[in-house]
């Protein structure tokens, strides 16, 4: 096997359902069917008859997508099974062997495998801790070169939280003008901004650009398994050949319900739930932090469902995930997902109770085995 084990989703594929408390989610507690829709959308869904849908993507549900971004109809866009795939497909377009990629760390590193399965090279720049996870461009300016075909980024970014500043966007634009690259945008947690401002999209700065979406992250509705690329109308097409040799199309059901959820009215009012209570928990979680003083340090994130630790103790973060989990019953993603030891990522997006009860039990642990 050429392709390497993605780690991140390998090991929360493992243990997330084999836990009292998983705190390794990533989005916001999702919606039940009765939550989100009305009665009579319901009696539709009942009566929808179970066949394929157009396979990329309902005109409809395109439409709606296209309603969020400037400049684009429904022609730019290709709805995919969830981002992954969309991120799959994005780099079998755009990529080829020998490419040069070069990607913001820390990241979803799913591009990076991906890429290193197809032969590209790889180069890494930086989000800095020491200056609250903001971007190191001068690495990036140093690293491009006439081979550079793709860089990758994470805005908002997982797991830091962090969003780039629009002068920060312009300059990333700039540096692959220079050098005749594509921007490949991850956007995925796009809406789940604490100060309530859905941040500027990549889309629309520069001509070769391509973004994802979808909504499972800031949406809380990872069931429907539901993305979207977007980028110019040729890139989409060809994008959508390679979609027909992977999974074909996204569910009709989800086609219908992600049309709903994407209704103006209905999409401010899912964001505004998921934004308060990012807002109410990540208050409670560094509460609990904090009470440990220098003990965990961390950059409050600005952006999606999701804080990412630095911690001052003697043991590697995956020990300290494993140990938690067969301990505790507790799960964290350790640092060593991202390539970040000493670090450990928590999902702050799920039900306050929840989320404390399960500190309670890291509590518990720091304290029989550290003395805290």
């Amino acid at each position: 096997m050429n392709i390497p084990i993605f780690e991140l989703e390998r090991v929360q594929s493992l243990y997330e359902n084999t836990v009292d408390y998983n705190l390794t989610e990533s989005g916001f507690h999702p919606y039940t069917l009765n939550e989100l829709l009305e009665k009579d959308q319901i009696d539709t869904l009942t009566n929808t008859v179970l066949g394929y849908g157009q396979t990329n993507g309902s005109i409809p549900l395109r439409k709606q997508i296209s309603i969020m971004y400037n400049g684009i109809n429904e022609e730019n866009i290709l709805v995919t099974n969830g981002s992954s795939e969309a991120n799959f497909v994005a780099c079998h377009t755009l990529l080829e062997k020998g490419d040069e990629v070069i990607m913001m760390i820390p990241n979803y590193m799913q591009i990076w495998g991906i890429a290193e399965e197809m032969g590209c090279t790889l180069k890494a720049f930086h989000l800095k801790e020491e200056t609250g996870w903001k971007p190191d461009l001068a690495e990036l300016k140093s690293l491009v070169t006439a081979k550079t075909k793709m860089i990758a980024i994470c805005n908002p970014n997982n797991p830091t939280g962090y969003t780039l500043t629009i002068e920060e966007m312009q300059e990333i634009v700039e540096i692959a003008k220079s050098v005749d690259a594509w921007i490949y945008s991850d956007e995925v947690y796009r809406g789940a901004e604490l100060n309530g401002k859905t941040i500027e999209s990549f889309i629309g700065m520069y001509d070769k650009v391509m973004v994802n979406g979808g909504l499972s992250k800031a949406y809380a509705l990872p069931g429907l398994r539901l993305g979207w690329l977007i980028g110019p109308e040729e890139l989409v097409s060809d994008t959508w050949a390679y979609r027909d040799y992977t999974s074909i199309t996204a569910g009709i059901m989800s086609h219908y319900i992600g049309e709903i959820a994407l209704r103006p009215k209905k999409r401010l009012e899912i964001l505004t739930r998921n934004r308060n209570m990012l807002n109410e928990n990540l208050i409670a979680v560094k509460e609990w932090l904090d009470q440990y003083g220098d003990l965990f340090e961390y950059t409050p994130p600005q952006s999606g469902g999701m804080l990412f630790i630095k911690y001052n103790l003697d043991i590697n973060s995956t020990e300290l995930a494993e140990w938690l989990r067969t301990e505790k019953s507790v799960f964290i993603v350790a640092g060593d997902c991202y390539g970040m030891d000493y670090h450990f990522r928590i999902g702050i997006g799920e039900r306050k109770e929840y989320i404390l009860a399960g500190l309670d039990r890291i509590k518990e642990a720091l304290k029989e085995r550290f003395n805290l």
